[in-house]
């Protein structure tokens, strides 16, 4: 693209500067939008800046806009990139901070002669708007650097690429996705070889290399395919994935109607076809959000995150109509599995959401079963979740007499790792509290379409047996104690939300809660530092994987003098998590209450107080946290 002329970019600069003078924009705005206008690597995108300049003359929300897109550098974590997409800026999604991102991990991989003579990477992207673009654009960066790509045409589930990396032994993997997030944001997900997003250190090494580029270099995506270095996999990998999936059957009960909605997602390309396979004949797509569509329509908020229980209010409603037995939704990517059904087995019943803890726990109980059921369960298999996951899985996993593994960060690439830490033969169920799972080891990522047939598995036996998933719930809730969860997210968007999600870390690990909820904190342990704090001793250091994360362990119901043991953790039952969030910009807290097991009978009182104890903490929290 030409140059802009010397006045029009005087012209611009002024305007600036007066914007800055007036404070409608911040220092690290200035001066980055100064750089866009006058330095040569950002000569593509220098006529858009001006542009958009011009008219905030006119239109003042303009520099608004501006000032988001260009007050900081839209951080390249662990995983990727996200954010909302704008056609310039430095915090935002657009050709050159997606075109940075394939650049820095394309110099990475060559540096540190990670690949060969021949690296490779596998891209596919979801439902979102211009997804395709940012792939086609990731493969031209990769072109340039010579790697040879394997390219999967239409919308793929995020899994499905996880799959790819390792059916094509590719050096890497991208995913173009915002996963749940709202319709304005896309991103890249980043993958290593073995399929699981990238983890230390070669997290650190690609961050370093994406921070310092400079000239983007590209060759277009219609000569590597003619040239054979673009190869289009779809064809080969579609069938081979739900091959894969499909080894995790182990039911014969198929009698089952579920009906199922991608959120306008890719989940038609992956839920379907596994579920269609594994002999699920009535199974249904919900016609309002069954389109491809990245603005999500007829989704309350259009934000398709199953997380959220709005997001299942027309599937519900049309499946009680109906009769079936079961509605999921999987989120766009479909990498996370929502469900919802019946509380008893009667037409006229009412119908409530699951949470991602309960899914997880009556997907590790019927795992568990299946292979017990089938005499192939070993002491050595291991189930694998997170440190915000309910505690009620390791009670599940220590009742059959298996390893559980439940002292990870968030995030299922640390489930991904531990997967071949500790040998692929061992593993037999992973989960995390926001609705990710997995069984089998052809991905190493959360795989909604595995979920889905796990869980029509069950709910097709429990129909047999004339019981609905909720029933069989409150049987765990019997056996292993009642455990009730809730997720709080507190948005605090922009520089000002970035500052007070800091004040509020260092505030609460400066000075923890002596109680919460009417309940005393035993015990502080703050994942930052790796430090543990119990009231009355000394500060200690344990042994763990770092993160921004702190959790509050607290008494149990009616216990004010516990003493919690300083050598271990135990399963999470009254606590409280907080940590802000690795992809959003909004700060998280995890509330977990449990009682002792109980009867059937009691259970309704002891749900109610458990509810009770859980707006107690919430809004103890709030108040602490001035929201």
């Amino acid at each position: 693209m030409a140059s802009m002329s010397a006045d029009l970019v005087k012209d611009c600069l002024a305007c600036l500067n007066e914007a800055h003078q007036n404070d409608m924009i911040t220092d690290h705005s200035l001066a980055t939008m100064q750089t866009w206008l006058k330095e040569p690597r950002y000569t593509e995108f220098a006529q858009q800046l001006a542009d958009l300049i011009v008219c905030a003359k006119a239109e003042a929300e303009i520099w608004k806009a501006l000032d988001d897109a260009y007050w900081t550098v839209i951080p390249f974590g662990t995983g990727g990139r996200r954010g909302k997409m704008f056609p310039v800026g430095s915090n935002a999604i657009n050709d050159r901070t997606i075109g940075e991102s394939a650049q820095g991990l394309a110099e990475y991989v060559m540096d540190a002669n990670l690949a060969g003579d021949e690296p490779s990477c596998a891209i596919a992207y979801d439902t979102r708007h211009r997804s395709e673009h940012f792939a086609k654009l990731c493969s031209e960066i990769l072109l340039a650097a010579g790697f040879k790509i394997f390219f999967l045409r239409g919308y793929r589930s995020t899994p499905e690429l996880s799959y790819a990396v390792r059916y094509t032994k590719s050096t890497c993997g991208i995913m173009v996705t915002a996963s749940h997030n709202p319709p304005s944001d896309n991103a890249v997900k980043v993958y290593w070889s073995g399929g699981v997003q990238v983890l230390p250190p070669h997290d650190k090494g690609i961050i370093e290399k994406v921070m310092h580029v400079d000239e983007i270099n590209r060759v277009p995506f219609h000569n590597g395919v003619q040239e054979g270095r673009v190869v289009f996999m779809e064809d080969e990998i579609d069938p081979a994935f739900v091959k894969a999936v499909l080894q995790q059957a182990t039911s014969s009960a198929r009698e089952l109607s579920v009906l199922y909605t991608p959120l306008h997602g890719v989940g038609a390309t992956a839920v379907c076809p596994v579920l269609q396979a594994a002999g699920f004949q009535d199974v249904r797509l919900y016609a309002p959000q069954a389109e491809p569509d990245g603005d999500f329509p007829n989704v309350p908020g259009h934000v398709a995150n199953p997380e959220n229980p709005e997001v299942l209010t027309g599937a519900i409603e049309e499946a009680r109509t109906r009769s079936d037995d079961v509605v999921m939704a999987s989120d766009p990517d479909c990498d996370r599995l929502g469900a919802a059904a019946a509380l008893r087995p009667k037409k006229d019943s009412e119908w409530r959401t699951f949470t991602g803890n309960q899914l997880g726990a009556l997907l590790a109980e019927w795992v568990l079963e299946t292979k017990k059921r089938h005499n192939v369960l070993q002491s050595t298999d291991t189930i694998v979740t997170t440190l915000v996951t309910s505690g009620l899985i390791r009670r599940i996993g220590e009742k059959y007499g298996v390893n559980v593994i439940d002292g990870l960060q968030v995030g299922f690439k640390w489930i991904g790792r531990t997967i071949d830490d500790i040998g692929p033969e061992h593993f037999i169920f992973g989960c995390e509290e926001s609705h990710g799972y997995l069984a089998g080891t052809h991905v190493r990522d959360k795989d909604a379409s595995v979920a889905a047939l796990l869980l029509a598995e069950l709910a097709a036996e429990l129909k047999a047996q004339g019981k609905t998933l909720h029933q069989k719930l409150d049987d765990l809730f019997c056996i292993h104690g009642c455990h009730l969860e809730r997720q709080v997210a507190i948005k605090l968007p922009g520089a000002a939300g970035m500052e007070r999600m800091q004040e509020i870390m260092t505030g609460l690990r400066a000075k923890p809660p002596k109680s919460l909820g009417g309940l005393l904190v035993t015990r502080t342990r703050d994942y930052g530092q790796l430090k543990v704090h119990v009231p009355g001793q000394a500060q200690s250091s344990f042994e763990g994987e770092q993160g921004n994360l702190v959790i509050f362990d607290l008494v149990d119901f009616g216990n004010t003098n516990e003493k919690v043991p300083e050598s271990q953790f135990p399963p999470l039952g009254n606590a409280v998590a907080v940590r802000p969030s690795g992809t959003e910009p909004k700060i998280k807290l995890y509330l977990f209450t449990a009682s002792e097991p109980t009867s059937l009978e009691e259970l309704p009182a002891v749900k109610a107080q458990l509810e009770r104890q859980l707006n107690l903490l919430e809004e103890d929290l709030r108040s602490r946290v001035g929201v």
